[in-house]
């Protein structure tokens, strides 16, 4: 198999997946020949946790690094937003590149702890649970492979604190290919609905904001405990993020429902369908006026 025979021809990710069980080449180090250059041109994907764990370290909001740092792309036309780290005014480099290395190290992005592995997240058309499959970036700079050290990717998964990292991740890969696996049977997302997306899975903080407000609350009969709980861990707010997202989005209902407020919701619906119909029915009654006066 050759480039060519892959999705992303013109891509150094070599075409073989592989399992966790894959033995591989490689080992960066500072004083390597090629110190630093992998972080002078950078793409990176963040994942929400990275997110989490960049904006802690900078000691902001997530409402100000992704204003500040990062930029917004399309993972697939007209669907779900995914968040890049936005490079250095007028550059290609990483912000956070110092001569001796990561300024944020301990707290580097997924896609920067795997490197030179690439994470794979498939899952088939009408099963739930992903599977992950790896494959190897070789691009010329890199001496790493090289390097007289071999071991397997699982060995290097866990050296680089991926274990969590995936793991605090996976709720969010699994709302994303859950989208990408249903293609065009749950339709186009509404504008709203991204931003619910982009809010809950991104921006911790307002998703927080929201969390305590009436609109969350005068809804969703959530035990005083448990609130609680997702107050005082960010953590395992964000898990609740994708839990609540897959209920509004997919209709996977495991957050119970104020008494009155499913009735209420029903109700609402049925008013604006009412109205849409309304509408329609106007337009087309305009129309076929027009048509008449045409006629005269």
């Amino acid at each position: 198999m050759t480039n060519q025979d892959t999705p992303f021809p013109n891509s150094p990710v070599m075409p073989e997946m592989f399992e966790g069980g894959k033995v591989i080449r490689f080992r960066c180090r500072k004083g390597i020949g090629c110190w630093n250059q992998c972080c002078s041109n950078i793409d990176i994907s963040l994942t929400p946790y990275d997110i989490l764990r960049l904006k802690n370290r900078l000691g902001i909001s997530s409402t100000q690094f992704l204003a500040d740092y990062t930029v917004p792309y399309e993972m697939e036309k007209d669907g779900i937003a995914g968040v890049k780290l936005r490079p250095v005014d007028g550059g290609t480099a990483c912000r956070f590149m110092k001569p001796e290395g990561c300024d944020v190290y301990a707290d580097r992005p997924t896609a920067c702890r795997y490197y030179p592995v690439a994470l794979l997240s498939m899952r088939k058309q009408d099963e739930y649970v992903d599977q992950d499959r790896y494959a190897l970036v070789q691009e010329e700079h890199c001496l790493g492979h090289q390097e007289p050290r071999e071991l397997t990717v699982a060995e290097y998964r866990q050296e680089q604190g991926l274990e969590d990292y995936d793991e605090l991740a996976r709720g969010w890969r699994q709302l994303v290919l859950k989208k990408k696996s249903s293609g065009p049977t749950i339709g186009k997302p509404s504008i709203k609905s991204r931003q619910l997306f982009f809010m809950a899975c991104y921006d911790i903080d307002r998703f927080r904001a929201f969390f305590e407000s009436e609109a969350f609350t005068g809804l969703f009969a959530l035990p005083e405990d448990e609130r609680r709980q997702l107050l005082a861990d960010e953590t395992a707010l964000l898990q609740f993020a994708f839990r609540f997202l897959r209920q509004v989005l997919f209709g996977e209902m495991t957050i119970a429902l104020q008494e009155g407020a499913a009735a209420a919701r029903r109700e609402k619906v049925k008013d604006k369908a009412l109205q849409q119909e309304r509408e329609a029915a106007e337009k087309l009654a305009q129309a076929e006026e027009g048509d008449v006066l045409d006629d005269d």
